[in-house]
């Protein structure tokens, strides 16, 4: 079988009348695929959303409808595939990226600092890098191709980019991602806290299926897709420790002539942390 799309890190494959999305081990930092590859770290992404996806589908419907891959085909019953594979549902994505803010961090304390908005969003006065926001904010974006960079929209924006593509369906649609990303966050935000994890931010990403339903879809909440900062310790007026890929990004900028070339140092502690946000959010050591 042969995937019929590559992403940074996922490969999906089509299989009738369901697709399976396998997490590689492959690490992407500032929208560059590196040379090197995590060791299980693909697992911990399958398996982390596993997690989410059953924790959560009192609020939204998801497209997960099997993690073992002995209900996959035989393609995938090995030790290549095992504990990365997820089947799923055959959805018409639709073409934004859910942005949730809880936090004030990257890009956003960098917007902040210039002009006390964050992705046009006008903020509290006096407010310190790390900070919890007063509420969490919605921050879209586009979907960019691979190698291209998402660009933030508006709320505003994001229902003109949906009824472009759905006529008549973009107020709608453009609602209910937003309450839907909002109502996810905080469970799972208030969840987290009392495994000892600050979710500081997260993406979500959302498709129609075959009744026009809005169903929860690709990745969720794996420290690939969010910030995770240990809750002890915390404190705002500067950065964070993390349980995600900050570590690399720190590292690549501290490098600017690596080439995207890890050291197995870097590796080795990149998924040190991956497996120790999976074994304090679930509770149990990463079993495959």
């Amino acid at each position: 079988m042969k995937p019929i799309k590559e992403g940074k890190v996922r490969e999906v494959y089509d299989n009738g009348d369901s697709i399976i999305m396998v997490a590689t081990d492959r690490i992407s930092a500032f929208d560059v695929i590196l040379k090197n590859k995590i060791v299980n770290k693909g697992a911990v992404l399958t398996q982390m959303s596993k997690f989410w996806f059953d924790l959560t589908k009192d609020i939204v419907p998801n497209h997960m409808l099997s993690t073992d891959v002995n209900d996959m085909p035989e393609f995938f019953r090995n030790e290549e595939y095992k504990g990365k594979a997820m089947m799923c549902k055959k959805l018409t994505m639709l073409p934004i990226e859910c942005i949730v803010r809880g936090y004030i961090t990257g890009s956003g304390w960098a917007s902040y600092k210039e002009n006390g908005t964050v992705c046009g969003i006008k903020l509290l006065e006096g407010l310190k890098e790390s900070d919890k926001l007063p509420e969490p904010i919605y921050t879209p974006s586009t979907k960019a191709e691979i190698g291209d960079h998402d660009e933030n929209i508006s709320f505003e924006r994001s229902i003109d980019v949906l009824e472009k593509e759905f006529p008549g369906h973009g107020l709608e649609y453009a609602t209910a991602l937003r309450d839907n990303t909002i109502a996810l966050y905080k469970k799972c935000a208030d969840y987290a806290l009392t495994k000892g994890i600050i979710i500081a931010d997260t993406k979500f990403e959302f498709g129609l299926d075959e009744e026009g339903n809005i169903v929860l879809a690709d990745e969720m909440l794996t420290p690939d897709s969010s910030r995770f900062w240990p809750l002890e310790g915390y404190e705002a007026g500067h950065g964070q420790p993390s349980f995600d890929k900050q570590f690399v990004r720190d590292w690549l900028k501290a490098n600017p002539e690596s080439d995207y070339l890890l050291p197995q140092d870097v590796i080795d502690k990149t998924i040190a942390k991956y497996l120790e946000a999976y074994k304090l959010l679930t509770g149990k050591e990463l079993s495959i």
